[in-house]
C-alpha cells in the first residue's frame, strides 16, 4: 500500500500530542514528588541547613515546580549533584530537572540532550582574593595560583581571560564548591574563581569574610537557569512558565502576602488570569487552573524568592543589578501569560 506524505505528516502529527504526554509531567504526578537536582551547597542558590533543609533560590525553584504540579511545596525530593554528576543525573532519568546554577551555553543546550528552560539568574565570572594578597584588580594575578570547581564553565573562561591579557596561572581542582573554598582557607591558592553569586555565598564560610574581598571585574557572562531533558515538551512548557510566572507575579505586584486579596478583589486582567479566576492557562498546561496561585502563596514572587536568599534580607545582600525587572534598570522578562 503507498503511503502517501501528506498520510505521513498526519500520521506524526496525531503521534505527538501521545509522545508529549507520557512523559516527566505524568511521571511526577503518578509518584507524587518532584526529583529535583540540586548543588552539594552553594549558599543562597541551595545548600542544607544544620537541620537539613534545603534552602536557596533554587531550591525555591524546585518548590514552585511542585506548587504548580503537585499543589504542595513540600513534595520534593532533593538529589545534591556536583557539576561532573548533574548532566548525567538528569539524562538518566534520575531526577526530574535541574535547578542547579547552570550555564546555559551553546555546547550544553546543543550537544547533551538537554534543553535549558530559561534565566533565572544573570551571573558573569569573577575573582575572590585575600585582602593580604594585596591587588585590586585581576590584572594583578599573573602568574598566581587559582582554586577552582571542576567540570563548570570556569575553566575555559579562566584560560580565554589570561590568554586575552598575555598572563599565566596555575589551577587546583576540586569536586564541589565547599572543597574549593576550604582549598582557598588552608592557603593551596591565591584566589577563587567561579560565578560572582557563589564566591558572594562562599565568602561568609570564611571564619573572617571581611579578609576577602571580590575583584572588580567580570569575565564572562554566566546565566543561569533550569534544565530538562530534550523531547518532552510538555514538561519543558511546565518548568519554563514556572520560572516565568514567579516573576510575572512580581511585576504585577502579587505575593505571597497579599495574593488571596488579589484572587478576590482584583480587577487587573493579567492578575485574574495568572492566578486563574479567568482564561485556561494550567489547562493547556496539563495543570490545573490555580498552578500559578500555588506557586505565589505557598512560596512566593521572584523578588520574595532573590531577598530572602541571596538578597537584602540574607547574609550575602547581593544587588540584583541585571536581575531587576525590565521595567526597573534590569533585564529580567516574563513571557506574557495569556
Amino acid at each position: 500500500m503507498k503511503v502517501t506524505k501528506l498520510a505521513l505528516l498526519l500520521g506524526l502529527t496525531a503521534a505527538v500530542p501521545t509522545l508529549s504526554h507520557a512523559g516527566t509531567l505524568e511521571d511526577v504526578i503518578k509518584e507524587d514528588v518532584l526529583k529535583c537536582g540540586v548543588s552539594t551547597g552553594i549558599p543562597g542558590f541551595s545548600a542544607a541547613d544544620s537541620n537539613g533543609e534545603w534552602k536557596g533560590l533554587d531550591v525555591d525553584f524546585c518548590k514552585s515546580v511542585a506548587s504548580a504540579v503537585l499543589g504542595d511545596a513540600s513534595k520534593v525530593k532533593y538529589f545534591p549533584l556536583t557539576a561532573k554528576e548533574r548532566f548525567t543525573a538528569l539524562q538518566s532519568g534520575e531526577v526530574d530537572v535541574l535547578a542547579r546554577a547552570t550555564t546555559w551555553t551553546a555546547t550544553r543546550d546543543a550537544s547533551l540532550g538537554l534543553n535549558f528552560a530559561g534565566v533565572n539568574y544573570y551571573d558573569g565570572q569573577g575573582f575572590l582574593v585575600s585582602k593580604s594578597l594585596g591587588v585590586s584588580s585581576a590584572k594583578e594575578l599573573d602568574g598566581a595560583t587559582f582554586c577552582i570547581q571542576a567540570g563548570t564553565t570556569t575553566e575555559l573562561n579562566l584560560t580565554d581571560y589570561f590568554k586575552a591579557n598575555g598572563m599565566e596561572y596555575k589551577a587546583v581542582t576540586y569536586d564541589t564548591s565547599g572543597q574549593t573554598i576550604d582549598g582557598f582557607k588552608k592557603g593551596r591558592c591565591d584566589a577563587v574563581t567561579s560565578d560572582r553569586s557563589q564566591l558572594a555565598g562562599l565568602r561568609i564560610k570564611l571564619d573572617d569574610p571581611t579578609s576577602a574581598i571580590l575583584l572588580p571585574e567580570t569575565i564572562s557572562k554566566e546565566p543561569l537557569g533550569p534544565v530538562v531533558r530534550q523531547g518532552d515538551d510538555a514538561w519543558f512548557n511546565v518548568i519554563r512558565w514556572t520560572m516565568f510566572a514567579t516573576i510575572e507575579a512580581e511585576e504585577l505586584g502579587v505575593s505571597s502576602t497579599n495574593v488571596d486579596e488579589m484572587l478576590k478583589s482584583s480587577a487587573n486582567p493579567g492578575i485574574k488570569r495568572l492566578l486563574g479566576a479567568t482564561g485556561k492557562t494550567g489547562e493547556d498546561l496539563g495543570l490545573k487552573n490555580d498552578w500559578a496561585y500555588q506557586i505565589v502563596k505557598q512560596v512566593g514572587n521572584y523578588e520574595e524568592s532573590y531577598d530572602l536568599n541571596v538578597g537584602k534580607d540574607s547574609p550575602i545582600q547581593i544587588e540584583r543589578s541585571l536581575n531587576k525587572l525590565w521595567n526597573d534598570g534590569g533585564i529580567m522578562y516574563p513571557m506574557p501569560i495569556r
